[in-house]
């Protein structure tokens, strides 16, 4: 028997669109169909599979980043942030018909977060990785999850969207632009140069002091900066904790050799600075890209 299509999937199907021929989509028994009879069935997790055919995909994090990720956010050391991207979603424009998308949403937690705000309100995880989409599926009930490379395509139909999120996430600014409907906004959180560093010592990444010019170059000219709020609070972890922030993201791939005996000497508990920045950027409404 096919699984069946979870009803956020359903409910969505229609904004999504085809990543063979790019028609639109709609459910059908254990799967997403378009005209032409392509079908991307969903797999028993509830997620759906939407790549591009040709060309090499993004795998995205691994299980083990997930899964530190996931016991990061259950532990609620991000909540400040989770809080604050809610409001900045109502500030935007968000409403109970908004369409949310999350793009590198991982385990959809700040999405959830965000529709708590929005009670009737509908989002959609977007993420390469299988280990996150397959969490993504079962954080919330009114969150579609669909795994895909946005730095291929956004398997999203024009202008479908009503706001966007990019939380420490890959941004492809062209395809942002093109699933943004005009009017319609998007939120990136990006972190400041002295987020964690004092746990820089445990691996090799740096936050890029140019990355406010990168994001710049990311995001087209139909994107235009509304507001720049700056978010800084203290975490207390313990030892273990500390290798799970370690682990949930990028420097993950980029840990000192010793780092066990150097987290080991580390007096509890371990103090940490989270500081964020988020922009708010508002779709031109002209359409035009």
């Amino acid at each position: 028997m096919p699984t069946a299509v979870p009803p956020p999937l359903a409910a969505i199907a229609d904004r999504l669109r085809c990543p063979v021929c790019l028609e639109p989509l709609a459910p059908a028994p254990g799967s997403l169909i378009c005209p032409s009879g392509h079908t991307h069935d969903v797999a028993r997790y509830g997620y759906v599979t939407l790549r591009a055919p040709a060309g090499r995909s993004a795998d995205g994090d691994d299980a083990g980043m997930v899964a530190a990720r996931a016991a990061v956010q259950e532990a609620g050391y991000f909540h400040q942030l989770t809080a604050v991207l809610a409001q900045a979603a109502r500030a935007a424009g968000g409403s109970d018909s908004s369409v949310i998308l999350d793009v590198g949403a991982g385990t959809a937690h700040h999405l959830a977060g965000v529709l708590g705000a929005l009670p009737h309100a509908r989002g959609i995880a977007l993420d390469a990785s299988r280990h996150a989409s397959r969490r993504a599926a079962r954080t919330h009930r009114r969150i579609a999850a669909v795994r895909s490379d946005v730095w291929q395509q956004i398997p999203l139909r024009d202008g479908t969207i009503d706001l966007a999120l990019s939380v420490f996430a890959p941004r492809n600014g062209a395809e942002l632009v093109r699933v943004v409907r005009p009017g319609g906004a998007v939120l990136v959180a990006t972190p400041a140069p002295e987020h964690l560093h004092e746990l820089a010592m445990l691996h090799t990444v740096r936050v890029d002091p140019h990355k406010l010019a990168r994001l710049q170059r990311q995001l087209p000219p139909a994107l235009h900066p509304r507001t720049v709020r700056r978010i800084t609070w203290m975490l207390e972890l313990t030892r273990h904790e500390v290798e799970a922030v370690l682990r949930m993201g990028p420097a993950s791939r980029h840990l000192k050799p010793d780092l066990e005996r150097r987290i080991a000497g580390l007096p509890e508990p371990v103090l940490a600075t989270a500081a964020i920045e988020l922009r708010t950027f508002r779709r031109d409404r002209t359409g035009c890209a």
